[in-house]
């Protein structure tokens, strides 16, 4: 039960990298709907979106600490006895990390637009690289859009992990809590 994962189980970093990351999306997303419905003249309106830019850089060194570590751990042997689940679960994985990473990008293209880098926190810069023209609303338009198409692949990554725990009963949601034996 230890900080790495096994053929049988996901250790303590992968099981709390998953859990800081859902719960970063569903914060992310709750204060982006507030958001959009602030105007300039509202008294948190600045602060809301310095909090979104830095909390959503900050969740896409996560999620890419995620993704590495990922990839240099042996991912647990699927529960599954249906190849066609197991594909499924690794291609809806593969879906949700492409659609986290359009969503740093493009949340980054809103945030550089007219050229000025994102201020992280008031602890560094990230500069602006990329501007042009509409690009604000172009970028602005696909972040939201991915925003609710990843809400919309998170509530079926957890149907999918409530069908395994009630129905199947084959401990897939359990492994997602605590490192197995």
């Amino acid at each position: 039960m230890g900080l790495k994962n096994t053929e049988h189980s996901y250790g303590w970093l992968a099981i709390a990298l998953h859990w800081l990351v859902a719960l970063a999306i569903f914060g992310m997303f709750g204060l982006g709907l507030y958001m959009v419905e602030l105007t300039y003249y509202d008294a948190w309106y600045k602060g809301s979106l310095d909090l979104h830019k830095s909390a959503g850089l900050l969740l896409a060194f996560v999620v890419l600490l995620r993704f590495v570590w990922r990839v240099i751990n042996p991912l647990p042997e699927g529960l599954s006895e249906k190849p066609l689940e197991n594909l499924a679960a690794h291609l809806a994985h593969m879906a949700l990390y492409l659609v986290m990473a359009a969503l740093f990008i493009s949340g980054y293209l809103i945030s550089t637009a007219e050229g000025h880098g994102i201020e992280v926190f008031g602890l560094f810069t990230v500069p602006a690289t990329l501007t042009g023209d509409n690009q604000e609303d172009i970028a602005g338009d696909i972040h939201e859009w991915l925003a609710w198409g990843l809400i919309g692949l998170v509530a079926l990554h957890a149907l999918a992990a409530l069908k395994h725990h009630f129905i199947n009963r084959d401990g897939t949601l359990l492994r997602m809590f605590r490192p197995q034996k």
